[in-house]
């Protein structure tokens, strides 16, 4: 009798040990701030401008800049139409919004935030948009024409247009001449030579399923693709090889890479966001789940500060199915359109 009840007290004790220690681990990450901005449309990228701490939302028929040392709205780039991406050229002064609806491409100046002109895309729905430095390339990804259009980020011009075997999702360069896309629809990931402007190489990313969310350490050579089927899958940038895939959140759509703390962060619709670090080239851990928000599925990150910024919303109920509408949206509760402001806390 004394045997079981010291085997039961044993138990008890481990387990009030790692119910302490689950309760005193403290996170790592804080959401210090949340900026509401004007404006009940829907949202998609976001991009950081390091050099003036100053972040480009997208926000339906507007880009709204905020000023990251103030917290405050610093400008606004309005008229507009579906607005999806922006990247930034420091190098040229000049920014560049890829809008779907009109499928043009909008090219302002960084430092008075105006206009300097409009171009059409060779393509329909232009979405993730990138600006490669290597080859002052502006590279507009077409997602219902399944293409790429790019421009000389110079002298604003259309040079070429390239042929993808599906419909592009997020793209980033390695800054040699290698610019990555994911094709979504088709699972893989395409590698377009900025030299030669061709599709060089693609590889599949099985078992990642439906990739949106893109980064890259080019440190270690990594591709971090997030998947539909809530899987992080990561990848040799140099041959394709599979290196090996971590468990995400649902609804991701976006992915970012903090090369100084080397961790991956992959923002989920879900409300959460998931932190993964790399231990080594060959090793990764997911090391904590985050509660964000939910609708907070794009994401961008200051290698600066290490803030981690994701927009998101309150939404009312969901209307039901219907033939013309399969698959619909809830609405967005009116004056609720917020950045989440992640801090890391050592």
């Amino acid at each position: 009798m004394l045997r079981i009840l010291f085997i039961i007290s044993c138990v008890f004790l481990l387990n009030f040990s790692s119910l302490l220690n689950a309760q005193t681990d403290k996170s790592q990450y804080k959401i210090v701030n949340k900026i509401h901005l004007e404006g009940d449309g829907g949202w998609d990228y976001l991009t950081v401008d390091d050099s003036t701490q100053r972040l480009f939302v997208s926000h339906a028929t507007m880009v709204q800049i905020i000023d990251l040392k103030t917290g405050k709205l610093a400008g606004t780039i309005s008229g507009l139409n579906g607005v999806h991406g922006i990247t930034i050229a420091n190098d040229l002064n000049k920014g560049f919004i890829s809008n779907g609806r009109d499928s043009s491409v909008t090219i302002f100046n960084l430092k008075s935030l105006k206009t300097i002109t409009n171009i059409k895309v060779t393509g329909s729905n232009p979405d993730a948009i990138l600006y490669d430095k290597f080859s002052h390339l502006v590279f507009a990804f077409n997602g219902r024409s399944s293409n790429a259009t790019v421009i000389d980020a110079k002298n604003n011009k259309v040079i070429s247009t390239i042929k993808l075997d599906g419909k592009p999702e997020f793209s980033v360069s390695d800054g040699n001449g290698n610019v990555y896309v994911n094709i979504e629809d088709k699972s893989m990931v395409a590698v377009i030579n900025s030299k030669t402007l061709k599709v060089e190489k693609q590889w599949p990313i099985a078992p990642g399923e439906e990739p949106s969310g893109l980064a890259i350490d080019n440190e270690s050579h990594r591709l971090f693709m997030v998947c539909d089927n809530k899987l992080m899958v990561v990848v040799d940038a140099l041959d394709g090889h599979l290196i090996t895939t971590l468990p995400i959140g649902e609804r991701v759509d976006g992915v970012a890479f903090d090369p100084v703390l080397k961790r991956v962060y992959s923002s989920n619709g879900d409300g959460t966001l998931t932190v993964v670090e790399e231990k080594s080239k060959d090793e990764f851990k997911v090391i904590e789940k985050i509660i964000t928000q939910k609708g907070a599925r794009t994401i961008s990150l200051s290698h600066k500060t290490h803030h981690i910024y994701l927009p998101t919303a309150e939404f009312g109920e969901t209307p039901k199915e219907t033939k013309d509408n399969p698959r619909p949206r809830p609405g967005i509760k009116p004056g609720t359109f917020t950045i989440l402001d992640v801090m890391y806390q050592k």
